[in-house]
């Protein structure tokens, strides 16, 4: 508690307006300040967000079921062997020879979401990535509950998720996880879930002759698709689970990971913030392979 020496009403009544104004310009510094670390940062804290602008990961994060991230980035056993990264427009420019010169040996850029969005950035990093020398793929981020698999397997296929041999472009990705804007599976029951998925599956194999991968995390797919594991001898699984555990936990349906998103906090040169890190499962040789359907 504040108390005033005994003075006259005037001084009493300034000095008490005096604190007045000090404590409401407190408050709204402390306001500010929080609304300024609240608000979502481009490659930091992307949790709110709109149609279009959703990007790996974020469902689990708007959901509260983000894998935890280890304390110290530091300690990650994962940064050794084949690495990679995935990004979006939420990365800003991005200096691709500053990435590849970093040790990244591939990427998946977004490329589409849902049935009308298309990233930002996709048309500046896809062929900047492979200029750069960097073997990439694109990636669709799944809206199951706005139209059927079929569909945004088509829209992705017509709006970069195409795919070519020439050593330096991955299979598209079936980014299908929680659902950043409502429930988290899209409203649809286990067996409407499964049905999506491999309509996708059919009709991006149909356009691009390539098995689609299959982002997603434990959580999500166990829960939303019942355990299935009618997609492990079809698509290569991209794990997402932010540890610095030695390896990751997948989901049910699947025997292995073909490639392990292990922190959404990484670094790279080439990229301002923070970016998603990823390695791969073998040696560059088996990149290539899958690269090139060989």
């Amino acid at each position: 508690m504040f108390s005033f020496p005994s003075r006259s009403t005037g001084t009493r009544r300034r000095a008490a307006t005096a604190l007045g104004v000090l404590v409401s310009t407190l408050a709204l510094t402390a306001t500010t300040a929080a609304g300024a670390a609240a608000a979502p940062q481009p490659g930091k804290d992307r949790v709110k967000v709109e149609p279009g602008q959703a990007y790996m990961g974020v469902g689990a994060q708007v959901h509260g079921d983000a894998p935890a991230e280890p304390p110290s980035m530091g300690v990650m056993a994962p940064t050794d062997g084949v690495q990679g990264i995935d990004v979006s427009h939420w990365q800003g420019a991005i200096n691709w020879t500053s990435v590849r010169g970093s040790g990244i040996q591939f990427a998946w850029i977004k490329a589409t979401e849902g049935t009308s969005y298309k990233d930002a950035r996709f048309n500046t990093n896809y062929p900047a990535a492979h200029g750069a020398g960097v073997i990439r793929g694109a990636y669709h981020f799944a809206l199951p509950n706005v139209s059927n698999g079929a569909t945004q397997a088509n829209y992705f296929a017509s709006s970069g998720g195409g795919w070519s041999r020439d050593n330096l472009t991955l299979p598209g990705v079936l980014d299908i996880e929680h659902n950043p804007y409502g429930a988290m599976c899209y409203g649809l029951s286990t067996t409407q879930m499964r049905t999506w998925i491999n309509d996708f599956y059919t009709t991006y194999k149909s356009r691009t002759g390539r098995d689609a991968v299959i982002y997603t995390t434990s959580g999500w797919w166990n829960t939303c698709t019942g355990n299935w594991t009618g997609m492990y001898s079809k698509s290569p699984l991209w794990v997402a689970h932010w540890t610095s555990a030695s390896s990751p936990t997948i989901p049910s349906g699947f025997p292995t990971w073909t490639v392990w998103q292990y922190t959404s906090t990484g670094s790279v040169g080439g990229v301002a913030g923070t970016v998603d890190r990823n390695q791969f499962n073998g040696s560059r040789d088996r990149l290539l392979a899958l690269a090139n359907n060989t």
